[in-house]
């Protein structure tokens, strides 16, 4: 693939009418472009944004990529090229959030990102990304802080005609505090980080080993019998109404976490019971009624690989080329995470997807397009 230029004349002509106010000479309009006076054509904005936000390719690095293929360009003009039309997908985001609020199951988690300006009052440069997925949306938020301000925030602005919200997250305190102020919200636990858990205490505790991997392997069965009840469930059916199939699998599920339920405090009513049993034990009863949500609800899945999944990307860029260098960078970076997984998820074409929306920005003069269904 090599680079190539593009000379566009603009053709000219002389008028041969003499009335007044009409212009002696006449030329074809300039090319449509997302920057004024710009020698980058939408075909370079598209190839960076992609390369830089869905495969997490390092400024420094497309420069030179660019420059052997023909196209020798600084970074501090794609950078600044960047800067201006940030502003281009601001009302996409807005869209977005304004559906997201609208759904009533979402999958959330964050994680570590550097932002390297310094901000008044903060200490460092560990910033959080924060990801909210739903059925029709994956929206990423950049915030100096892990704090449970955040996602109150967010769901504070949650559709007022919902009754109840499930929330499937990791047992971060952030999260608890969110159900604990918002009273239409459920939280459902994640059975991998419990797996985890009895995992890793095999680990630390070689004595206690087959004590622990004893609970893995109940762990194991529940996940077997939701797959096997997911595997004739009825989506546009309540949970009374499916089939007796799925309602088999379902009491045997039911059956099993009553056992696994007993066996618990069981174990906990033992006099002699290790402390590295006792913490694994109380971490699962305190989170028991969040981690039995799944059973009550089929559409909700048992753990958070979901949202973690979506954290792949980002933590593909963070390695790559460390995080962003200033907080517009840093919201740049949001942005465009939130649409690229978002196109993904609705499994459409991101090349197309993003120089078809650049392309209409260009036509109405460097401005967002003025109706957005097309892209949305």
């Amino acid at each position: 693939v090599n680079a190539h230029g593009r000379l566009l004349k603009r053709k000219m002509y002389a008028q041969g009418c003499e009335c007044d106010g009409v212009p002696g000479l006449v030329t074809a309009p300039p090319a449509p472009r997302l920057i004024p006076k710009s020698a980058a054509g939408i075909s370079i904005w598209t190839e960076v944004l992609l390369n830089k936000f869905l495969f997490s390719r390092a400024t420094y690095n497309l420069c030179k990529d660019y420059g052997y293929r023909g196209l020798p360009i600084a970074p501090g003009t794609l950078t600044g090229g960047l800067k201006r039309i940030t502003r281009l997908f601001s009302p996409l985001i807005a869209q977005l959030v304004e559906k997201q609020l609208a759904e009533a199951l979402f999958h959330n988690d964050e994680t570590g990102w550097k932002v390297f300006e310094s901000m008044e009052g903060k200490v460092g440069y560990r910033w959080w990304l924060w990801v909210t997925q739903s059925s029709s949306v994956v929206y990423y938020t950049l915030a100096p802080s892990r704090s449970g301000d955040i996602p109150i925030d967010y769901f504070s602005g949650l559709d007022k005609r919902l009754e109840q919200v499930i929330v499937v997250c990791d047992r971060y305190s952030g999260y608890k505090r969110l159900a604990r102020e918002n009273a239409v919200i459920l939280l459902a636990f994640c059975w991998a980080h419990v797996r985890r858990d009895f995992l890793d205490a095999a680990k630390s505790w070689p004595d206690l080993e087959a004590w622990m991997l004893s609970w893995v392997e109940r762990i194991a069965e529940l996940y077997t019998l939701n797959a096997k009840r997911l595997e004739v469930w009825d989506e546009t059916q309540g949970l009374a109404d499916q089939t007796p199939a799925f309602m088999e699998w379902h009491q045997a599920l039911v059956q099993a976490i009553e056992q696994m339920a007993e066996r618990c405090d069981r174990e906990l009513e033992k006099e002699n019971l290790y402390g590295a049993q006792r913490d694994v034990l109380n971490s699962l009863k305190n989170h028991w009624l969040g981690l039995t949500v799944f059973v009550r609800f089929p559409q909700v899945p048992m753990d958070n690989n979901t949202a973690e999944r979506r954290m792949r990307n980002p933590g593909m860029g963070r390695k790559n080329y460390y995080g962003s260098g200033s907080q517009w960078s840093a919201g740049l970076a949001a942005m465009m995470f939130s649409l690229f997984q978002t196109v993904l998820l609705w499994k459409l074409n991101p090349h197309h997807w993003l120089h078809s929306y650049l392309t209409a920005c260009a036509e109405n003069g460097g401005q967002p397009p003025t109706d957005l269904s097309p892209f949305i």
